[in-house]
């Protein structure tokens, strides 16, 4: 069996009491996705709804797109491999270091690779320099924004000028946006009317907290291409609780407001905090840090129970490379406490 690169292995690690290798919504599940969810399990007993009628209209209310112009899948990952099989692009790019399912999934479509290396140096920014990587001959362009794991957001500026270039050279560009609603940030959706070759990944996974139901959608202009995506699918792949939970959080008025408030407060305590205790922490516009240390971090807090995810298997990092999610103030301080009296 392949080996799990992701954080949130709570199963393979007995004892975890706190779990910041995942980068969930700190506020944990919004009570009307549970109502909605209990009141309604007599509805588990059919099958799902393989074209996601109802949750496709509540998101194009919510986004103000043609419901066309929006597909659903079992979570983004599920979305970027179909994407990958239905293209089959011959030459795609991937930034480094970055999340890894989309290595895997054109890995899997015998794509030809190639790697935009993103440096320390620059605090991991996505820089001008990406726009002399993208050719004629480059078929597609994967971006995560913010990247994962350094939280960083794309300028606005540059993103634009990569649209521009991109459609000029005829580059379908996929941006995962699945930890925007964490941030400030602008999302590349503006670009969809203008641009028939870009794909804008979201999930409810993050910011609802429903990791476990696996949720998430693509959007495109490119009315063909979601076809082909959807061709690429098994049947049924979002499950009626998935439909029902998503439908629900969509009416979750304030909710995104609420958590990027906690978030932006607790990330910049936890921020402080780790660099008075003489940890290298990047800034990060996200739910979660990327630092660096020379001492043994994963095993130290894994023996006290909590779990934060080592980034050696990024590109580009190494094993002194850590991401930590930005949870609650209490899960903050045990998390600070238990690293001051190790480090001390």
């Amino acid at each position: 069996m392949p080996r799990y690169e992701h954080g949130g292995d709570i199963y393979g690690n007995t004892g975890v009491l706190l779990d910041f290798s995942v980068n969930i919504n700190p506020l944990g599940m919004p009570s009307a996705v549970k109502n909605a969810l209990i009141s309604r399990t007599n509805e588990f007993t059919n099958y799902p709804d393989p074209e996601c009628r109802k949750l496709r209209c509540a998101i194009a209310t919510k986004l103000d797109l043609p419901v066309d112009w929006i597909t659903c899948g079992n979570g983004a990952a599920d979305l970027i491999y179909r994407l990958c099989y239905a293209v089959k692009p011959k030459n795609a790019m991937v930034c480094a270091p970055t999340f890894s399912e989309y290595e895997k999934a054109l890995e899997q479509t015998g794509s030809n690779i190639i790697y935009h290396l993103l440096k320390e140096e620059n605090g991991f920014d996505i820089t001008e320099d990406l726009l002399d990587d993208i050719t004629c001959d480059l078929d597609m362009l994967f971006l995560c924004h913010p990247n994962n794991p350094t939280g960083r957001l794309i300028n606005d500026d540059l993103m634009e000028r990569i649209m521009i270039r991109a459609n000029q050279t005829g580059t379908i560009v996929v941006v995962d946006e699945c930890f925007l609603d964490f941030t400030n940030g602008v999302s590349t959706k503006r670009f969809l009317s203008k641009m028939h070759g870009l794909c804008v990944l979201n999930a409810f996974t993050k910011i609802y907290a429903i990791a476990g139901l696996r949720l998430g959608y693509m959007l495109s202009s490119d009315t063909a291409l979601l076809c082909k995506i959807n061709s690429a699918a098994q049947c049924w792949s979002v499950s009626v609780p998935a439909q029902i939970a998503g439908t629900a959080a969509l009416s979750c008025e304030g909710w995104v407001e609420k958590t990027l408030s906690l978030v932006t407060e607790e990330r910049r305590y936890l921020t402080k905090h780790l660099k008075n205790s003489g940890i290298k922490v990047y800034s990060g516009d996200a739910n979660y840090l990327l630092i660096r240390s020379q001492h043994s971090l994963y095993e130290m807090l894994l023996e006290k129970g909590i779990l934060i995810r080592r980034c050696g298997n990024f590109k580009g990092l190494d094993d002194t490379y850590f991401r930590l999610g930005v949870k609650t103030r209490n899960e903050n301080d045990v998390l600070i406490k238990t690293l001051w009296d190790f480090l001390k």
